[in-house]
C-alpha cells in the first residue's frame, strides 16, 4: 500500500515503539502497526502502544476519523506474536487476553468513526483488531482468518464474538472451527468487509471516505455512532426511543442550526462541532 503518498503533519505525530500515529489532514488520524519484519504481529508492548495511541486520539476534540493499518504491503497484522506467548503460563495468557480485550474495546468505544485498512494478511489477533474498528476496507490482496484452532487454542481478543456478530453464527463457526482463510472477495460477500479496493488505491480511497466523514456535523456523527452501538444490544422499540431522544438533543447544537440554515440557503454547511 502506497502510504508514502500521505502527507504527514509532523507536529501531530506521536512517537511510540511499535506503532506510528499521524494526522495526515486536519481531523483525520492514521494509526499504523509498525512491525513489518514480523508482519506486524501483536506482542504485549504493541497492544499497549495501540491503547495509548487510541487514548491520545480520544483527547483531541478536533478528531473526526481514525484510520488503522499495518506497515508494509504484506500484512495488516498477521496475528498475535506466537514466539512471544508460546511459553506463557495460563495466568499470563489470561492477563494478555484481558489486556488486549480492554485495548480493543477502547478502540471500539472511540466516539469517532474508526476504519481498518487491511492491506494484506489479517489473521488471528489482526482480524480481531480489524473487527474492533467500525468497518473494514480491504485491498484486493487482503486475506482474513481466525486460525487459532491450528495452534490448539481459541481466539483470545474477541474474535469468536465479533466475527459471529458480523457474519452470522453459521459462517463464523465454520471459519472459527476450520481455521480457513478467506480472500478479499469472499470477505466482501459474507459481510466481513465493506469494500474491496485495488491495493495501490487503498489509502487514497480511505482518505476520500475520511474526508467525507470529516465534512459532516461532528456532533451528529459522534451521536449516530453512540446510538448505533448502544442500540444494537437493545430491543427494537427501546433502541428507537433512544434514537428519538438523541435526535431531540441534536436540536440544542449550533451544528443543527447551521446545517439546516445551510440547506435552506443552498450552500455548504460550516460545522464547528458545537
Amino acid at each position: 500500500m502506497a502510504q508514502q503518498n500521505v502527507v504527514r503533519k509532523e507536529a501531530a505525530s506521536v512517537a511510540f515503539e511499535n506503532v506510528i500515529l499521524d494526522q495526515p489532514e486536519t481531523g483525520i488520524y492514521l494509526l499504523t502497526i509498525n512491525r513489518p519484519k514480523v508482519l506486524n504481529a501483536l506482542n504485549w508492548d504493541t497492544v499497549e502502544d495501540i491503547e495509548r495511541a487510541v487514548q491520545s486520539v480520544s483527547t483531541d476534540p478536533g478528531a473526526r476519523v481514525l484510520l488503522v493499518t499495518g506497515a508494509g504491503d504484506r500484512a495488516f497484522v498477521a496475528g498475535a506474536d506466537i514466539t512471544a506467548m508460546a511459553n506463557y503460563t495460563p495466568m499470563q495468557a489470561k492477563d494478555y487476553s484481558l489486556m488486549a480485550l480492554h485495548a480493543f474495546r477502547n478502540l471500539e468505544d472511540l466516539p469517532i468513526p474508526t476504519v481498518a485498512l487491511v492491506n494484506g494478511y489479517c489473521l488471528g489477533g489482526g482480524c480481531e483488531l480489524a473487527m474492533s474498528c467500525d468497518w473494514i476496507l480491504a485491498s484486493d490482496k487482503a486475506v482474513f482468518g481466525q486460525p487459532e484452532v491450528n495452534l490448539g487454542v481459541t481466539p483470545g481478543f474477541g474474535g469468536s464474538q465479533r466475527l459471529l456478530r458480523m457474519v452470522g453464527k453459521a459462517m463464523a463457526l465454520e471459519l472459527l472451527t476450520t481455521g480457513r482463510q478467506v480472500k478479499a472477495d469472499e470477505a466482501l460477500r459474507i459481510g466481513l468487509v465493506n469494500h474491496v479496493i485495488p491495493a495501490a488505491e487503498l489509502m487514497e480511497k480511505a482518505m476520500e471516505q475520511a474526508r467525507l466523514i470529516a465534512s459532516k456535523g461532528p456532533v451528529a456523527v459522534r451521536l449516530t455512532k453512540e446510538v448505533a452501538q448502544r442500540g444494537q444490544d437493545m430491543d427494537l422499540f427501546n433502541a428507537c426511543v433512544l434514537e428519538g431522544e438523541v435526535f431531540g438533543l441534536t436540536f440544542s447544537t449550533d451544528d443543527q442550526k447551521e446545517g439546516m440554515r445551510a440547506f435552506v440557503e443552498k450552500r455548504p454547511a460550516r460545522f464547528t462541532g458545537k
